[in-house]
């Protein structure tokens, strides 16, 4: 176990994370509605926060309650004593940010309406929509000896309420439909809107005919998610489909077990003790909030304002740009082999990739496409492409990862239909996803094998390369395509264990290849220079090592957006680390490692945390940089997300964030980059040769030789 003075409990760490996520709502110098978004946001993370890692450390307290947090020592038990602990002054902050952001909303028109703030003919519009809409579709209920307790879904929310009939006092249960709207928008010129759960909170008492309504408030609960697919309960037949698995797995997470409670008002003791006793959960589990209890709807307001007022309350409208070095008029393969390219999202746009892909589902040189897909879009152009080349005649391999959490249902569906085109669908590993995103283009030009590989550090979904900071390169490196054509090579017949010359592939060589680095680093002392650009690190190998490297006076730099269970700056310890987290309007995703500086710079772009998943327990890829043009676009990026003192926050010794110190004007990195790329989009430089790669090349074949 590590010493705690230089680590800290990662679901703490996350939870401080999720508060910097809520901090942006009360940066004044973001849009009223964007603020908005960011509560939004911060409510879907806890969301999530709970369904998974609450819920996995629940099951872990039940099975083993004496295993031990390597990085804090604390027992399943006492973490959840923790969590739940610093969860309640989250409620508190973002239940005060919420009733801000709305009482400043009001002076834009925007009103989110209590029943009683109604005006007459509002409150006719809603009765009607009521009796119309609302109450033919409800399934109310009481809970007595003749009407068990039902199961109360996931994250939906209901209307309870403790009722009394003579001399009877019962619960009675209402589910808000979920085919019904989240919130009721209100006719008028304004931008008036109540909440769904309070209209029918407002008529529980036509709802429940001849009782007497003693309390009442809306609730919902949220359950553990945390189903494993490899648990015996699973277990399908050797030769049955890993879907209908997949299926069994969604359908058991809808009857998990409670790990919270949460109550839009403080009820009487009847109602609430009744709900505890019946699902059951504790009281530390309980979270009463005036907040709404859902926020989604916040991302469709915008498009509900004109134009002026829209545009004076949400971010500039962002079109990401196409990079100056690739023309889209002209042959993108032909582009591609002859110079390395690299795509940096949301600043630079995906159409580049996908009409690759598109030219090479034409092309009658292309004999294959091979990829692996974590994430897609809910509309996807990608797959047209590869559905497209499927039904020209290409060999088209699709690696799919059902097990994608929350979107499961949306990769099954995405995989039928690849199949149906006639794409070659494999599934991945038992205990091990497949992370990595990596797509080959194999062709056959005079006789003559050729690849164009594409690595990236993200999805390819297409909506969230618009939200996401991201690297994707495409180079047609003849090794790297060779590692690339027998990495998929591998994946088709189950071998983790495959040998690159390139690529720094999970679970083998990663890790290995990650230790070997900081080492050569370790050896050179105080002229050692490690930077590193991930969303969250917890392994422990890589953790020790890191503090190994600054005991030896490297220098460290770490861009860490989330989670981050070192502690830089621990005297004896970390005194060389130095951490910054970025959270903006885009959220940062992109992996980049950097060991060395000058002509002994090793960078590599990766789909891998420093998270013990991503290193043991999930297939991912690394791949070097070897061209200088994208060496230095990358070394610039991390330049600039280095300098943020806007939204950028320094971690502190005690896991604390705070903002950096700076002089002058505050500086955007996400501003910056995207005024950059907006700039250069008119710059075109296609055609330009290729700029030479003899220096590094012989150095990198020296390194791996």
């Amino acid at each position: 176990m590590a010493d705690a003075s230089y680590t800290q409990n990662r679901e703490l760490s996350w939870l401080r994370f999720n508060d910097r996520v809520l901090s942006e709502a009360t940066d004044e110098t973001v849009p009223l509605l964007e603020r908005l978004k960011f509560v939004s946001i911060f409510t879907s993370n806890l969301d999530e926060f709970f369904m998974i890692r609450v819920g996995s450390l629940f099951d872990l307290d039940a099975v083993n309650p004496q295993t031990r947090d390597p990085r804090s020592g604390w027992t399943p038990g006492r973490q959840l004593e923790e969590i739940y602990a610093a969860v309640r002054p989250l409620y508190k902050k973002r239940e005060r940010i919420c009733a801000q952001l709305e009482e400043q909303l009001r002076v834009h028109g925007i009103c989110r309406l209590e029943m009683e703030e109604l005006t007459p003919p509002e409150q006719k519009f809603v009765k009607q929509y009521f009796k119309s809409a609302v109450a033919p579709i409800l399934s109310p209920q009481i809970v007595d000896a003749h009407h068990p307790f039902p199961h109360l879904k996931n994250k939906v929310i209901h209307a309870g309420a403790w009722v009394r009939y003579r001399s009877r006092e019962v619960l009675a249960l209402c589910q808000v439909p979920e085919s019904l709207p989240a919130v009721l928008f209100l006719p008028g010129a304004e931008l008036r809107y109540i909440h769904m759960e309070n209209i029918l909170l407002a008529f529980l008492d036509q709802v429940f005919p001849n009782y007497t309504i003693l309390e009442k408030a809306a609730f919902c609960v949220t359950r553990n998610a945390d189903v494993n697919p490899e648990d015996e309960v699973f277990e399908v037949e050797e030769q049955e489909d890993f879907r209908k698995r997949m299926r069994k797995v969604l359908r058991q997470r809808l009857r998990m077990a409670p790990v919270r409670l949460e109550l839009s008002r403080h009820p009487g003791g009847a109602l609430l003790d009744c709900l505890r006793e019946r699902l059951p959960v504790r009281s530390s589990q309980v979270f009463v909030t005036a907040a709404p209890l859902k926020l989604e709807y916040s991302f469709s307001l915008p498009g509900r304002l004109p134009e002026a007022r829209r545009a004076a309350l949400t971010y500039p409208p962002h079109r990401p740009c196409i990079p100056p070095d690739i023309r889209m008029d002209a042959g993108l393969i032909r582009q591609m082999e002859a110079k390395d390219r690299l795509l940096s999202f949301p600043f630079e746009s995906m159409a580049p990739f996908l009409a690759l892909l598109q030219e090479a589902a034409r092309d009658p040189s292309v004999l294959s496409i091979k990829i692996t897909i974590y994430r897609l879009a809910g509309k996807a152009r990608l797959v047209d492409c590869l559905c497209q080349a499927a039904e020209n005649g290409k060999d088209v391999t699709v690696l799919i990862e059902l097990r994608a959490r929350f979107d499961e249902q949306n990769n099954i569906d995405w995989s039928e239909r690849l199949e149906d085109a006639g794409c070659t669908v494999l599934y991945g590993f038992e205990r091990y996803k497949v992370h990595s995103k990596v797509c080959l283009i194999t062709r056959r030009e005079h006789g003559e094998i050729r690849y164009i590989t594409q690595i990236g550090t993200g999805n390819y979904n297409e909506k969230t390369a618009e939200q996401y900071t991201d690297l994707s390169l495409i180079t047609a490196h003849p090794g790297i395509g060779r590692d690339a054509s027998d990495f998929f090579r591998n994946m088709a017949i189950s071998n983790l264990e495959g040998d690159y010359h390139w690529f720094l592939a999970a679970p083998s060589s990663l890790k290995p290849r990650l230790l070997a680095l900081m080492d050569r680093e370790i050896e050179k002392g105080p002229e050692g220079y490690i930077c590193i650009k991930i969303n969250s690190i917890t392994d422990m190998d890589l953790i020790e090592k890191l503090r190994e490297a600054s005991q030896a006076g490297v220098e460290v730099r770490m861009i860490v957006r989330g989670i981050c269970c070192i502690l830089p700056g621990v005297p004896g310890e970390t005194d060389h680390i130095r951490i910054t987290s970025i959270v903006g309007r885009f959220l940062e995703h992109s992996r980049v490692y950097v060991f060395g500086q000058g002509s002994q710079e090793w960078m590599y772009i990766s789909s891998a945390d420093f998270m013990t998943r991503n290193t043991q327990r999930r297939v991912e890829v690394a791949v070097p940089i070897l061209d200088p043009d994208v060496r230095e676009k990358i070394r610039k990026i991390l330049e600039t997300c280095l300098r943020d003192t806007a939204k950028a926050r320094q971690l502190l010794p005690d896991g604390t964030y705070a903002p950096v110190p700076h002089t002058g004007e505050p500086l955007d990195s996400q501003q910056q980059l995207l005024l950059q790329a907006i700039q250069a989009e008119g710059v075109r430089t296609a055609g330009r040769p290729a700029a030479p790669l003899s220096r590094f090349r012989a150095f990198w074949e020296r390194f791996f030789s």
